[in-house]
Protein backbone atom coordinates (compact mmCIF):
# COMPACT_ATOMS: atom_id res chain seq x y z
CA UNK A 1 0.00 0.00 0.00
CA UNK A 2 1.19 3.46 -0.94
CA UNK A 3 -0.24 6.91 -0.46
CA UNK A 4 -1.10 9.35 -3.21
CA UNK A 5 -2.24 12.97 -3.19
CA UNK A 6 -5.38 13.35 -5.27
CA UNK A 7 -7.77 16.15 -6.16
CA UNK A 8 -10.63 13.68 -6.49
CA UNK A 9 -12.12 10.79 -8.43
CA UNK A 10 -15.00 10.09 -10.79
CA UNK A 11 -16.62 6.68 -10.33
CA UNK A 12 -18.11 6.24 -13.81
CA UNK A 13 -16.64 8.48 -16.48
CA UNK A 14 -17.30 8.11 -20.20
CA UNK A 15 -15.23 11.16 -21.23
CA UNK A 16 -11.78 10.18 -19.90
CA UNK A 17 -11.12 7.33 -22.34
CA UNK A 18 -12.98 4.51 -24.01
CA UNK A 19 -15.57 2.56 -22.05
CA UNK A 20 -16.77 3.09 -18.51
CA UNK A 21 -13.86 4.36 -16.45
CA UNK A 22 -12.83 5.19 -12.91
CA UNK A 23 -10.82 8.42 -13.14
CA UNK A 24 -8.24 9.49 -10.59
CA UNK A 25 -7.35 13.19 -10.66
CA UNK A 26 -3.91 13.46 -9.07
CA UNK A 27 -2.95 16.65 -7.27
CA UNK A 28 -0.01 18.74 -8.43
CA UNK A 29 1.18 19.92 -11.81
CA UNK A 30 4.20 22.06 -12.68
CA UNK A 31 3.03 22.98 -16.20
CA UNK A 32 0.37 25.63 -15.46
CA UNK A 33 -1.07 25.53 -19.01
CA UNK A 34 -3.15 28.65 -19.76
CA UNK A 35 -6.80 27.58 -19.95
CA UNK A 36 -6.18 24.37 -17.98
CA UNK A 37 -9.36 22.31 -17.61
CA UNK A 38 -8.49 21.45 -13.98
CA UNK A 39 -6.61 24.44 -12.51
CA UNK A 40 -7.57 23.40 -8.97
CA UNK A 41 -5.30 20.37 -9.36
CA UNK A 42 -2.12 22.39 -10.01
CA UNK A 43 -1.05 23.17 -6.42
CA UNK A 44 1.10 20.36 -5.02
CA UNK A 45 -0.15 20.99 -1.47
CA UNK A 46 -3.87 20.84 -2.34
CA UNK A 47 -6.23 17.91 -2.48
CA UNK A 48 -6.09 15.06 -0.01
CA UNK A 49 -3.87 12.08 0.67
CA UNK A 50 -5.44 8.64 0.27
CA UNK A 51 -4.11 5.10 0.21
CA UNK A 52 -3.86 3.13 -2.99
CA UNK A 53 -5.83 0.39 -1.21
CA UNK A 54 -8.72 2.82 -0.71
CA UNK A 55 -8.76 3.68 -4.43
CA UNK A 56 -8.47 0.03 -5.45
CA UNK A 57 -11.42 -0.88 -3.20
CA UNK A 58 -13.53 1.79 -4.93
CA UNK A 59 -12.45 0.49 -8.34
CA UNK A 60 -13.23 -3.09 -7.37
CA UNK A 61 -16.67 -2.07 -6.11
CA UNK A 62 -17.85 -1.32 -9.67
CA UNK A 63 -18.03 -4.50 -11.78
CA UNK A 64 -19.09 -2.49 -14.85
CA UNK A 65 -15.77 -0.64 -15.24
CA UNK A 66 -13.68 -1.33 -18.33
CA UNK A 67 -10.71 0.74 -17.22
CA UNK A 68 -9.05 3.34 -15.06
CA UNK A 69 -7.77 6.76 -16.15
CA UNK A 70 -5.05 8.81 -14.49
CA UNK A 71 -5.58 12.53 -15.00
CA UNK A 72 -4.64 15.60 -13.13
CA UNK A 73 -2.79 17.47 -12.15
CA UNK A 74 0.14 15.62 -13.66
CA UNK A 75 0.14 11.84 -13.11
CA UNK A 76 3.84 11.49 -13.91
CA UNK A 77 4.72 13.58 -10.86
CA UNK A 78 3.46 10.67 -8.68
CA UNK A 79 4.41 7.59 -10.70
CA UNK A 80 5.12 5.12 -7.87
CA UNK A 81 1.61 4.80 -6.40
CA UNK A 82 0.10 4.90 -9.90
CA UNK A 83 2.25 1.94 -10.96
CA UNK A 84 0.86 0.02 -7.99
CA UNK A 85 -2.72 0.91 -8.99
CA UNK A 86 -2.10 0.13 -12.68
CA UNK A 87 -0.66 -3.32 -11.95
CA UNK A 88 -3.56 -4.21 -9.68
CA UNK A 89 -6.05 -2.99 -12.29
CA UNK A 90 -4.38 -5.00 -15.05
CA UNK A 91 -4.69 -8.02 -12.77
CA UNK A 92 -8.44 -7.37 -12.71
CA UNK A 93 -8.63 -7.12 -16.51
CA UNK A 94 -8.97 -3.32 -16.61
CA UNK A 95 -7.05 -1.13 -19.04
CA UNK A 96 -5.12 2.01 -18.08
CA UNK A 97 -5.28 5.40 -19.80
CA UNK A 98 -3.16 8.30 -18.61
CA UNK A 99 -3.15 11.97 -19.49
CA UNK A 100 0.07 13.97 -19.28
CA UNK A 101 1.11 17.49 -20.13
CA UNK A 102 4.50 16.15 -21.15
CA UNK A 103 5.19 14.52 -24.50
CA UNK A 104 6.20 10.88 -24.49
CA UNK A 105 9.66 11.97 -25.61
CA UNK A 106 9.94 14.40 -22.67
CA UNK A 107 8.96 11.63 -20.25
CA UNK A 108 11.59 9.26 -21.68
CA UNK A 109 14.22 12.05 -21.54
CA UNK A 110 13.79 12.23 -17.75
CA UNK A 111 15.54 8.83 -17.43
CA UNK A 112 13.44 8.16 -14.33
CA UNK A 113 12.87 4.48 -13.55
CA UNK A 114 9.54 5.18 -11.81
CA UNK A 115 8.28 7.16 -14.83
CA UNK A 116 9.39 4.34 -17.15
CA UNK A 117 7.64 1.80 -14.92
CA UNK A 118 4.41 3.78 -15.18
CA UNK A 119 4.77 4.15 -18.94
CA UNK A 120 5.17 0.37 -19.19
CA UNK A 121 1.81 -0.08 -17.45
CA UNK A 122 -0.12 2.52 -19.48
CA UNK A 123 -2.22 1.11 -22.34
CA UNK A 124 -3.15 4.49 -23.84
CA UNK A 125 -1.29 7.77 -23.26
CA UNK A 126 -2.78 11.17 -24.09
CA UNK A 127 0.30 13.36 -24.24
CA UNK A 128 1.17 17.01 -24.74
CA UNK A 129 0.35 20.24 -22.99
CA UNK A 130 -3.06 21.81 -23.41
CA UNK A 131 -2.83 24.74 -25.83
CA UNK A 132 -5.68 27.22 -25.71
CA UNK A 133 -4.99 28.32 -29.30
CA UNK A 134 -5.44 24.73 -30.53
CA UNK A 135 -8.58 24.00 -28.53
CA UNK A 136 -10.99 21.78 -30.45
CA UNK A 137 -14.16 20.42 -28.84
CA UNK A 138 -14.67 17.92 -31.69
CA UNK A 139 -11.60 15.83 -30.77
CA UNK A 140 -11.98 12.50 -29.04
CA UNK A 141 -10.66 12.43 -25.46
CA UNK A 142 -8.40 15.49 -25.69
CA UNK A 143 -8.68 19.24 -25.54
CA UNK A 144 -6.25 20.62 -28.12
CA UNK A 145 -5.07 19.49 -31.56
CA UNK A 146 -1.41 19.16 -30.54
CA UNK A 147 -2.22 16.40 -28.06
CA UNK A 148 -1.79 12.81 -29.21
CA UNK A 149 -3.59 9.64 -28.17
CA UNK A 150 -0.88 7.00 -28.23
CA UNK A 151 -1.66 3.29 -28.25
CA UNK A 152 1.17 2.31 -25.91
CA UNK A 153 0.55 -1.44 -26.15
CA UNK A 154 0.74 -1.37 -29.96
CA UNK A 155 3.70 1.03 -29.83
CA UNK A 156 5.65 -1.33 -27.57
CA UNK A 157 4.78 -4.34 -29.72
CA UNK A 158 5.60 -2.65 -33.05
CA UNK A 159 8.57 -0.69 -31.62
CA UNK A 160 7.24 2.52 -33.19
CA UNK A 161 4.72 5.21 -32.23
CA UNK A 162 1.15 4.08 -32.95
CA UNK A 163 -1.68 6.60 -32.60
CA UNK A 164 -5.34 5.87 -31.99
CA UNK A 165 -7.88 7.75 -34.08
CA UNK A 166 -5.48 7.89 -37.01
CA UNK A 167 -8.20 9.40 -39.21
CA UNK A 168 -8.18 12.55 -37.03
CA UNK A 169 -4.43 12.84 -37.53
CA UNK A 170 -4.85 12.49 -41.30
CA UNK A 171 -7.51 15.21 -41.35
CA UNK A 172 -5.18 17.54 -39.44
CA UNK A 173 -2.34 17.10 -41.90
CA UNK A 174 -4.59 17.49 -44.96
Amino acid sequence: MSEIRIAGTVDDSIVDGEGLRYTIFVQGCPRRCPGCHNPETQCFEGGRVVSTDELLAEIEANPLLTGVTFSGGEPFMQPVPLVEIARACHGRGLDIWSYTGFTLQELHARHDTAVEALLSEVDVLVDGEYREGERDLTLMFRGSRNQRIIDMKASRKQKRLVLLYQEEENEQSA
